[in-house]
């Protein structure tokens, strides 16, 4: 056989040539993708069991039967902790200890297609708290904590609530700051020195302090009703915000924004991480948005000023979530 012939016959027989760097190089980015992807489900579980939790939800026999879709109730509550002095100076916050709930909201989302539907329950409204007669909404936190809020709203609403976020007064200002601030628009000028709060009218960005303010502030003319509708407005672009890509893919943004959620949240002892990406996920996207409607405001002697509820307009608006229908739009806030 000539040397030619048996150089060609030996090239053909170890195959074709493959570089070793090219194969080095794939390696290399196996293995990067593997300790990214262990880092991905380490922080997630970390996260997860980091949150914090109580139980919310009872189980009584006599509570709401589940209907079409999930019920969140998401309550903001006027807990100090983790706030230093100069915090609470700075945020204007005061000194109280302990929590009330300073914000209640229903959240409605569909089981197949559809917005998501964001009630606001003002924490005047006098209902009924089972064992302690009628009362405002708020009150049923303080004489039981988060399990007899959640029964009570269930009792007024015939909804079965199925899952259960509280945020306080410093996480809710971590979590802006985390995504960068968030833009509203005030039509008129609010300068509300007990909320810490001077804006001019106008599209701007809130920062984490301003943003708390803007949340608590009674400081217009409607009161706690314009306080609900700037609540849910709020709440809303930080959903959008957090869930957008601009978010999600900048890690100076998502990781302190997840590294905040353990502090920033506590959750019934049901619930997880995951529950919390759907609900953002749900209120990152077309919302409708509304308060329960009202019928009148009056005084109940020693319990105070109060929201009286327009009961039939409410029961249909209930009705209509727990049938995973539309909102009838007479019923929306206008």
């Amino acid at each position: 056989m000539a040397a030619s012939s048996y150089q060609t016959y030996q090239n053909q027989s170890r195959g074709p040539y493959r570089p070793r760097r090219k194969r080095r190089v794939g390696r290399v980015i196996g293995v990067l993708f593997l300790v990214l992807l262990v880092a991905l489900v380490g922080g997630w579980i970390y996260l997860d069991t980091s949150l914090q939790r109580v139980s919310a939800l009872g189980d009584d026999a006599n509570r709401p039967a589940a209907g079409k879709g999930t019920n969140w109730l998401l309550v903001g509550s006027d807990s100090r902790e983790g706030l230093s002095a100069a915090d609470r100076a700075k945020l204007a916050t005061g000194d109280a200890e302990g929590r009330r709930t300073d914000t209640m909201m229903l959240l409605h989302i569909p089981s197949g297609s559809g917005p998501a539907t964001l009630v606001s329950l003002p924490r005047d409204s006098f209902v009924p708290i089972p064992g302690n007669d009628r009362n405002k909404l708020n009150a049923s936190y303080a004489f039981g904590g988060p399990k007899l809020l959640v029964q009570t709203v269930e009792n007024v609403t015939g909804l079965r609530i199925d899952h259960y976020a509280e945020i306080g007064f410093g996480g809710f200002r971590d979590m802006v700051d985390a995504v960068g601030g968030v833009e509203m628009c005030p039509k008129e000028a609010i300068n509300d020195p007990k909320a810490g709060l001077n804006l001019q009218p106008g599209c701007q960005k809130l920062n984490g302090a301003q943003a708390l303010g803007y949340v608590r502030t009674r400081a217009t003319p409607r009161a706690d009703l314009d306080r609900v509708e700037r609540q849910r407005e709020l709440l809303s672009a930080l959903m959008a915000k957090a869930g957008s890509a601009g978010t999600i893919f900048n890690p100076f943004r998502s990781i302190p924004l997840m590294a905040s959620a353990p502090d920033a949240l506590t959750v019934d002892d049901g619930d997880h991480l995951h529950n919390l990406a759907l609900m953002g996920w749900a209120m990152s996207g077309d919302l409708v948005t509304t308060t329960v409607p009202i019928g009148s405001m009056g005084n109940q002697g020693p319990v105070g000023s109060v929201v009286n509820w327009d009961r039939a307009k409410a029961s249909r608006l209930f009705e209509a979530l727990a049938n995973d229908q539309p909102v009838p739009t007479d019923l929306l806030t206008k």
